[in-house]
């Protein structure tokens, strides 16, 4: 108990940091919001409106830096993010809304796609080591993780797309003819949308997963427990899953926390390649844009994922490992 209240504590900390961090960054920049919407309208802009900006951007000078602080974990906690400068006059709240649920549902679904098939594949080569799957597979996907997100994304475009007169879809969530609903054509449409960007992640990240697991099973194929489990008689079956495999996982699981935390960045290039209206997208635009409301929100979500994320992790290695219990 007091290792989870530990971590607990510790997520408290780390997240009013991150949150501190996250205020102080956009005041240490050149510019601001305010000034960049100003320059939109080219100067013509008077007093009152540049200060009425300055309150909706969250940046109002005529606070002080105190008062801003408050003002900021006040709206923050309320998940008021202000007004986007990209999408003005929208909130930033409503542009994450739309954009959160294509994210998770591409990047979030193929982040854990990659980890469940590349830990599986990772199970079966270190315990057959040296046979045949260990022997083709592991190097195989090891050079494709190497391989850049968007040139992958380009050369799938290329032979699906292109090659085939568009035999899947790159552009896009869906056809802009379609109206979202829930309907299994307008479904179907999204998934053969997103079908190009999901292999795309598959294959450039699959490969770490399989290395690893297949390097920690190895190692625990050594220790003296499967040992004693084949001196009993257990079966291979259970010997691989309930003693090797489930330690094997336990060093995996904070990189998968990790990976799920920043599924809500988005895999930016991946969206940007096929034009994906998820929230690596809406990042790219709001750092070209000097969005800083929005930026300001999408990088605190970002935290607070990973280190939800991890919280979650040591949870769940608190239940697998009872050493973790007793520190």
């Amino acid at each position: 108990m007091r290792y989870l209240l530990r971590r607990l504590a510790f997520f408290v900390l780390t997240l009013w940091a991150a949150m501190t961090v996250n205020f102080a960054l956009p005041r240490l920049m050149p510019g601001d919001p305010a000034s960049a919407m100003m320059a939109r309208f080219h100067g013509r802009v008077n007093p009152e409106a540049i200060h009425a900006l300055e309150v909706a951007f969250g940046v109002d000078t005529h606070q002080s830096l105190w008062a801003q602080y408050g003002s900021y974990l006040g709206n923050t906690a309320t998940g008021n993010f202000g007004i986007s400068l990209t999408y003005f006059p929208l909130p930033v709240s409503t542009e994450i809304a739309q954009a959160l649920p294509w994210t998770l549902g591409l990047i979030g679904v193929a982040t854990v796609m990659a980890f469940l098939a590349g830990t599986f594949i990772g199970t079966v080569s270190g315990w057959r080591r040296g046979g045949v799957v260990d022997s083709v597979v592991p190097p195989v996907f090891v050079v494709t993780s190497a391989l850049p997100y968007f040139w992958v994304g380009m050369v799938l475009i290329l032979l699906f797309s292109v090659m085939t007169n568009g035999l899947l879809p790159n552009d896009g969530a869906y056809d802009i003819t379609m109206t979202p609903s829930l309907t299994p054509a307008f479904i179907g449409n999204v998934v053969q949308h997103a079908i190009l960007p999901a292999a795309t992640i598959l294959i450039t990240s699959i490969g770490g997963w399989i290395l690893t697991m297949r390097n920690n099973m190895v190692t625990v194929l050594a220790e003296d427990y499967v040992r004693m489990g084949r001196a009993k008689g257990l079966s291979n079956r259970r010997i691989m899953y309930q003693y090797a495999a489930r330690n094997a996982l336990l060093p995996n699981l904070t990189g998968f926390a990790m990976s799920l935390g920043f599924v809500v960045s988005g895999a930016i290039l991946v969206e940007y390649v096929f034009n994906y209206p998820g929230l690596g997208y809406m990042l790219l635009n709001a750092v070209n844009n000097l969005d800083y409301p929005l930026m300001q929100a999408l990088f605190l979500m970002i935290t607070v994922a990973v280190l939800v994320a991890v919280l979650l992790c040591d949870f769940v290695t608190a239940l697998l490992d009872p050493r973790t219990r007793g520190a």
